[in-house]
């Protein structure tokens, strides 16, 4: 039970972290290209990587079995996925944005279909089905609606799951730790190029920001591999939700955003989706750690 319980402590403290990444991403998208910013998460977070293969000697890290090609793939569809995940938070509200995200898991059945023939029941299409209605709730043609916002949000949910399918598969070639190595690498390299064209000098006071958007991305994958060593991965994905009550409370604490109630209606729908396939999943066992890594 105590290992359950760290384990549940760890995914709050992950998840909390997840937000954090995301707040200060949009604080510093006020006066830098999203690309900047996504460069110096993936600086920040691939120092340990280069600290374990050159001062601990861990070189099996650099190592790739049989998929070096897949797996620059993924690094660069990844990267996609964080410069539009970080311009989705700095075009609307934290809370809409983080619940719009959640929408990821509605499109990897249908991705899985597509790419790896797998067979989806009536309840995972009912779930897709449902979840997509809430998304329809919360982007009603009326009221305060973010089109370009919640354009690039689903784009980035899309592209998460994607990231999520590629996983899959690479998981039967490669270790976790050389694709997360490879991720950061070719991340750096990939924003890097633009940088001359796009970066901005950041003042004294952004120099934290950029910090903390490296140091809360790193830590937040850190707490997330405790959490699923300490406690089942159904367990822990469920706590994937408490990112709205932190988006909803620093949105409402720093940029005095509050959710419209036909946002909190369409929430609650694409979570309960969420939750639906969650349960679905966990009783035909086929919730993993893995595959939860993968999506977030």
């Amino acid at each position: 039970m105590e290992r359950v319980t760290v384990g549940m402590a760890a995914a709050v403290g992950a998840f909390f972290c997840f937000t954090l990444m995301n707040v200060f991403a949009k604080l510093l998208a006020a006066n830098h290209s999203v690309v900047e910013i996504a460069f110096y998460r993936n600086f920040i977070a691939i120092i340990p990587f280069l600290i374990a293969i050159f001062v601990f000697g861990r070189r099996e890290i650099l190592v790739l079995k049989s998929k070096p090609m897949l797996v620059g793939v993924r690094a660069v569809v990844g990267t996609l996925s964080l410069c539009a995940t970080f311009y989705a938070y700095s075009l609307m509200p934290m809370a809409d944005t983080t619940v719009l995200m959640f929408t990821s898991s509605l499109f990897i059945p249908v991705l899985g279909v597509i790419f790896l023939k797998e067979s989806v029941g009536p309840w995972r299409w009912a779930a897709v089905v449902v979840g997509f209605i809430g998304v329809l709730v919360m982007a009603r043609p009326t009221g305060n609606v973010y089109a370009l916002g919640i354009a690039v949000a689903l784009g980035a949910a899309c592209l998460h799951a994607t990231l999520q399918i590629i996983l899959r598969y690479l998981g039967q070639f490669e270790r976790p730790v050389s694709i997360a190595f490879y991720f950061f690498l070719i991340g750096v390299i990939v924003t890097a190029i633009p940088l001359p064209f796009v970066a901005v000098r950041p003042t004294a006071d952004e120099i934290p920001l950029l910090l903390g958007v490296g140091l809360s991305g790193a830590g937040a994958q850190w707490l997330l591999s405790t959490a699923f060593s300490h406690a089942k991965a159904a367990i822990v994905t469920v706590f994937n939700y408490s990112s709205i009550v932190w988006a909803t409370l620093f949105g409402w604490l720093i940029w005095s955003e509050w959710p419209l109630p036909h946002v909190i209606i369409g929430a609650l729908i694409v979570i309960g989706s969420n939750l639906l396939m969650i349960w679905r999943e966990a009783r035909l066992g086929r919730v993993t750690g893995a595959r939860v890594r993968a999506e977030l």
